[in-house]
């Protein structure tokens, strides 16, 4: 009967694969579904949605850098409030030749610089505030972060983004400050004439705008005309505060960048969005053609993106405009953007880094990767050994092209990104053999989207072994790139088959790569009891589509080793093998897979939650009670009713305790629902 299924199954997909008669449609970036159009046109829009030239070299930057560094790097903040004295900011030293070195080792193409953060202060010798580096201790004044930078990377080979805050404290806090100071628009000439500081750069702009977007405009004609070519400007949605009704003139901004940048996407806008999370988390599907509600090469507003379809076509249809735009999944090495410390600031392992590396990058979005200098004006050490350990996985991984003599269609073996493979034969699948048995765990998979777009919607891929084909992987949309992985397989016959797709898919690259696998990254849970479970993290393995164990199969044989007395953990410690009780102490663990040995976790874990119980609470909903605040549980949450302040969860602990400290983990998943401001008693 399960054979009978899955046959049926089969057919309905190839069905829908169909060839379609060739369309006469042009592509574009942008393309406008008309009112009452039919679901069969707007399938064939959206096949036909391609990015622009500087998006799909946006795609091909794969994973770049973020920098946030500045006041905040010497207060320990993760946001100032604009009125730091600029002495704060006390850079003695700054080594930007080791953060291009070290960034061009973890295989890294462009930098993004937060030249000015929330709290306004400017990090290059800006002509139009003196809140900044110019105005601190570092060379006497004369300092010049950013042109550091910009040195560094012409040296090393790496692209230069920007990062500019329109939001900016300074300019709202300060008494003469420009933000929501209610000034009229005017007709103004960008950039403005500053005695004895003239530009190379001779081109003006004239716009009517009011005194803080006159102050933005000019200060992005001196980041985009002073320090090379910019290859990405990135605009924050955030913003701790506002004044005075403040609006953007982003029209001006645009033209801005368009004219003096040309090689630029513009982040938060058109080109480019945020991904929705900063904890490194993908989508199964991520689609880069989606739906807005007007153009949005016309639009002044900025687009936070969080819903986990995106793209689908249920979504296609319920949109104006079909857009292509690529998502950026950005996170930190960190906990927080900011250095704090090297002693309780927690760093991400290179297992988590390269795993979030083949989800994002090999999920069709770019990786960007926040590395937070330290007061010392460079990346730490830690840092660094994983950023260098991150790149050679990366090199071992995906240098070596294991089809490299392989016998099939020449257009996808060929590397050459401009040819390729239009799949439209009655099975919709293509055959690669290998001159001999080889071993593979990794499958690279592209789409010609700069000619096609992106046109596939479900893959499987099957190997030959024992003779017969055997599925070793399926998956959903292949866009830019999509990485395959799955258990190590020897054959010497592998098996695409395009299951569904919007017209005829073009296929521009396969290639097949082994990773040699590592000891799994561990990460911990405890029950309300206080037994603590250690498993392989999940997030490392949460692309697993079948549902099985992904980490028993990536990863067998492995052994976890832990300690309780503060000791670093080794084979010669405890074996895991059940729940550990874990009361008030420090638990290490790692794990260990063919004598090598992973990266140590720890956690520090309090009193249990067991005898628990809610003493009083000021509202709650049904689905989001009290208890969920305390239950164990990662995933429930407490969520108060929309009343006024305070809002207050009083909790029993059974018994008298003596306490030293009390952890808060914030909810994220409903955006609403953040502490601003509490009390503890």
């Amino acid at each position: 009967m399960k054979k009978n299924i899955l046959f049926t199954l089969g057919i309905l997909l190839l069905l829908s694969c169909r060839t379609e008669p060739q369309s006469s449609m042009i592509a574009r970036s942008t393309i406008k579904i008309e009112e009452g159009e039919n679901r069969e046109s707007i399938i064939e829009k959206a096949a036909h949605v391609v990015p622009t030239v500087n998006q799909l070299d946006a795609l091909q930057n794969e994973f770049i850098a973020f920098i946030h560094f500045g006041p905040n790097t010497f207060t320990r903040k993760e946001w100032g409030n604009g009125m730091e004295d600029p002495a704060v900011f006390d850079l003695r030293t700054l080594d930007t030749d080791q953060w291009c070195r070290t960034m061009k080792s973890a295989g890294m193409k462009m930098v993004i610089f937060t030249a000015k953060h929330h709290d306004g202060f400017v990090l290059w010798q800006s002509r139009y505030t003196e809140h900044g580096v110019a105005s601190s201790g570092y060379r006497n004044g004369k300092g010049d972060v950013l042109k550091e930078l910009s040195e560094s990377c012409k040296k090393y080979g790496l692209k230069l983004g920007i990062y500019l805050s329109p939001a900016d404290l300074y300019q709202i806090e300060h008494p003469n400050g420009l933000y929501g100071n209610l000034s009229e628009y005017t007709k103004r000439t960008i950039p403005r004439a500053v005695e004895g500081r003239p530009f190379e750069n001779k081109t003006t702009f004239e716009f009517e705008v009011d005194d803080y977007n006159e102050y933005f405009l000019n200060q992005l004609f001196e980041l985009l005309t002073e320090y090379g070519d910019i290859h990405e400007v990135w605009f924050d949605g955030a913003h701790p505060k506002r004044k005075g009704g403040q609006t953007y003139h982003y029209a001006a901004w645009r033209e801005l960048i368009r004219t003096l940048a040309p090689k630029a996407v513009i982040f938060g806008r058109e080109d480019i969005r945020w991904c929705g999370n900063e904890a490194g988390a993908t989508r199964g599907m991520e689609w880069n053609v989606i739906t807005y509600p007007e153009d949005p090469n016309l639009s002044t507003e900025f687009s936070d993106m969080t819903d986990n379809d995106l793209g689908s076509r249920e979504k296609l249809y319920t949109g104006k405009y079909l857009h292509y735009q690529p998502a950026e999944t950005n996170t930190s090495i960190r906990e927080g953007w900011f250095y704090r410390d090297d002693t309780n600031q927690k760093v991400r392992s290179a297992d988590d880094v390269f795993d979030i590396y083949e989800r994002s990058v090999g999920g069709n979005s770019i990786f960007l990767l926040n590395i937070p200098p330290n007061r010392e004006g460079k990346f730490s050490p830690r840092d660094v050994a994983v950023l260098e350990e991150v790149g050679k996985r990366i090199q071992e991984t995906y240098s070596i092209n294991l089809f490299e003599n392989a016998r099939g269609p020449k257009k996808v073996l060929d590397r050459n990104s401009d040819s390729y493979l239009v799949v439209n034969n009655d099975d919709h699948s293509f055959t690669i053999s290998l001159r001999k048995p080889t071993t593979i765990n990794r499958l690279i998979l592209q789409e010609a989207i700069a000619t096609h777009g992106e046109r596939v919607e479900t893959h499987g891929v099957d190997a030959w072994i024992d003779n017969q084909w055997v599925e070793i992987a399926q998956s959903t949309n292949i866009g830019y790139k999509r990485i395959l992985r799955f258990p190590e397989v020897t054959t010497n016959k592998i098996r695409i088959r395009i299951t569904t797709s919007r017209l005829n898919p073009a296929i521009s690259n396969v290639s097949a790569h082994y990773y040699h696998a590592r000891p799994p990254q561990l990460s911990f849970s405890r029950d309300k009891e206080g037994a603590v479970t250690i498993t392989p993290s999940q997030s490392v393995f949460n692309w697993n589509l079948h549902g099985e164990n992904a980490a028993e199969n990536l990863n067998a044989g492995y052994e976890i080793f832990y300690t309780l007395d503060g000791s670093e953990p080794s084979r010669h410690s405890l074996k895991y093998e059940e729940p550990v009780p874990v009361i008030n102490s420090e638990l290490k663990a790692v794990s260990f897979l063919n004598e090598i040995q992973g990266a140590v976790e720890r956690e520090t874990f309090g009193i249990a939650k067991k005898a628990w119980k809610p003493a009083g609470v000021s509202s709650q909903r049904d689905r989001h009670p009290a208890t969920a605040a305390f239950d164990a549980n990662p995933f429930t949450y407490w969520q108060s009713e929309e009343k006024p302040t305070p809002h207050f969860i009083a909790i029993d602990l059974g018994s008298e305790q003596e306490l030293r400290a009390l952890v808060y983990t914030p909810q994220t998943f409903y955006p609403g629902g953040m502490i601003a401001k509490g009390d503890i008693f």
